[in-house]
């Protein structure tokens, strides 16, 4: 089979690519070695996150390093076994997180968060995908006075970017979720964050998009990404539908695009960051109506067509060490106290790994070394709000059209 470019790599950033790729007129074959929307595109807590403009930087605080150090956090946990693995990559992150940095891939990152509503929206129109998106927003939620008004500065200093917001007293939180607990040992207060939007099952999401690509007569072949090979000329690679070429292909492979660009050359400092999921019922009578993160425990509760998420924050372990509740556990005891979870919903939790770059955007564009190489990973934690953006502009690149944002600091040969 012949095409134009083959995407390898079925997730959010893939399936994305593949269609802007298509609605450019190219001839597309995406291949991937199970469905679309399986990995870490399936674990994720379902925001489109169009209020996050400040990426995740590693924390400078003294006292908050010293208490992510004793482990017993449930937003970041690390195994003390895999600190000389990761600390090369953990290192690099906190260097790009100085306030200066920080500037940099904040200013980076800004036209794709930008974009991500008004690139979804495309897609879930056409794609028929409107049944599993809400436009409510999400809710930043506080235990301490203290860092709920330290957010609420912070807030007010994102003014001009334009992102709406209300603030939430005890009152007006339970006005929006009467079952969560308030007051005493419970919330003091939130930021109602409205401009972004929740997704009730982004796995689903990711095949709705699929499914439109197929549509429109694009190819959806399982394949081995690692047989990919230079062809004379372009790539071929190997599909359970036979060998397929193309003059371009493109590696959106998340976390495993490690093992593609690593065998031909190129040093990219991709890291991991690890979480977790689990479903819950909701007994009768209890609600939950918007995804809620705790900011001072460090994870996500939001309402999905499975039950209830809860998702952790991060865990720095080796990519491929076996699954790990202790975090979990942490996470659930905590969130018990809030909101009184019924049972799981799976034996046991889901694990995930977010492709992260220590300076905080990812690599989109074109392998500096490999004629019609092309990459497209390291979205850490917006994968999903930021996938039909960056599919977009790496699109853009491949067919030699303007592309709508700088693509210089998704430069592949950035690192030295």
């Amino acid at each position: 089979m012949k095409a134009d470019v083959i995407v390898l790599g079925a997730g959010i950033v893939g399936v994305s690519t593949a269609l802007h790729l298509q609605s450019l007129g190219r001839s597309v074959v995406l291949v991937d070695r199970g469905p679309p929307g399986g990995g870490t595109s399936y674990g994720n807590a379902g925001l489109i996150e169009r209020s996050s403009v400040v990426p995740y930087a590693f924390p400078r605080s003294l006292t908050t390093v010293l208490r992510y150090a004793l482990n017993r956090s449930s937003d970041v946990r690390y195994h003390a076994r895999d600190l000389l693995h990761v600390a090369p990559f953990l290192f690099r992150y906190w260097r790009q997180s100085s306030p200066r940095n920080l500037q940099i891939a904040t200013r980076a990152m800004l036209p794709l968060i930008e974009a991500s509503i008004t690139e979804h929206d495309a897609l879930i129109e056409t794609s028929g995908a409107g049944d599993l998106v809400r436009a409510d927003g999400w809710i930043a939620a506080f235990k301490s006075p203290h860092r709920l008004a330290a957010a609420v500065a912070e807030a007010a200093g994102l003014a001009s970017y334009g992102l709406r917001r209300v603030v939430l007293n005890p009152t007006t939180f339970a006005e929006l979720e009467p079952t969560v607990r308030t007051g005493a040992g419970g919330f003091c207060g939130a930021i109602h964050w409205l401009d972004p939007k929740t997704v009730a099952d982004p796995g689903e999401l990711t095949r709705r998009y699929a499914r439109l690509f197929e549509r429109r007569g694009g190819k959806l072949l399982v394949g081995d990404a690692a047989s990919l090979a230079e062809a004379s000329p372009g790539w071929s690679v190997t599909t359970e539908g036979g060998p397929v070429t193309a003059p371009d292909a493109v590696v959106a492979l998340g976390p495993q695009s490690g093992s593609i660009f690593r065998r031909l050359g190129y040093k990219i400092p991709l890291g991991i960051k690890r979480g977790y999921h689990r479903h819950y019922t909701l007994p009768a009578g209890v609600s939950l109506n918007h995804a809620i993160v705790d900011e001072e425990a460090g994870y996500v509760l939001a309402p999905m067509r499975q039950g209830i998420r809860l998702t952790t924050g991060i865990e720095f372990a080796h990519a491929d060490r076996p699954v790990d509740a202790r975090q979990l556990e942490h996470a659930e005891r905590l969130a018990r106290q809030l909101l009184p979870l019924g049972e799981p919903v799976e034996a046991t939790p889901w694990l995930g790994r977010r492709p992260c770059l220590p300076d905080m955007r990812p690599v989109i564009g074109a392998a500096c070394r490999h004629k019609g190489l092309w990459f497209n990973f390291g979205h850490a934690h917006h994968g999903l709000t930021v996938g039909p953006a960056s599919g977009r502009l790496l699109a853009e690149l491949v067919t030699g059209r303007a592309p709508f944002v700088d693509p210089a600091p998704y430069r592949s040969d950035r690192f030295r």
